[in-house]
């Protein structure tokens, strides 16, 4: 579960508590669909969180001059969403998880956002080894 932290609190977020995943996804998605990408939503936020420092040690090695404290709070949340990804979701592409990464920052962050996460995670593809396959 992403942590409030990042809004100033320590207290888990209620993110999920009271969340009708068909409420929020297009209406051409059925309810088992729109079920499925929820279930997998909730499998990337709890994955992150319980391997945080983990992912986090990743991202600080590969920020240079950037502590993550100076990120914004989207930008380091989508880096750590898209590392547990990279490190745990063996079956997804990781240019396909980059692509997400990069259009989930461009929408939820800055005009910056986007440039800044495709940088960080180019760099991590080129740096470390991966399990599953980059296309």
């Amino acid at each position: 579960m992403l942590y409030q932290s990042d809004l100033g609190s320590t207290r888990p977020a209620a993110v999920f508590l009271h969340f009708d995943p068909a409420e929020y996804l297009p209406n051409k998605l059925s309810s088992d669909s729109a079920a499925q990408a929820f279930d997998y939503a909730k499998r990337l936020v709890d994955g992150a969180t319980e391997h945080r420092e983990e992912i986090d040690e990743l991202i600080k090695g590969q920020a240079d001059n950037w502590r993550l404290e100076r990120m914004s709070a989207v930008d380091r949340n989508v880096l750590r969403l898209a590392v547990y990804e990279f490190l745990y979701e063996s079956d997804v592409p990781k240019l396909v998880v980059v692509d997400e990464a990069i259009e989930l920052a461009k929408k939820f962050g800055s005009e910056q956002s986007g440039r800044f996460v495709n940088g960080l995670l180019d760099g991590l593809l080129k740096s470390h080894e991966f399990p599953g396959t980059l296309k």
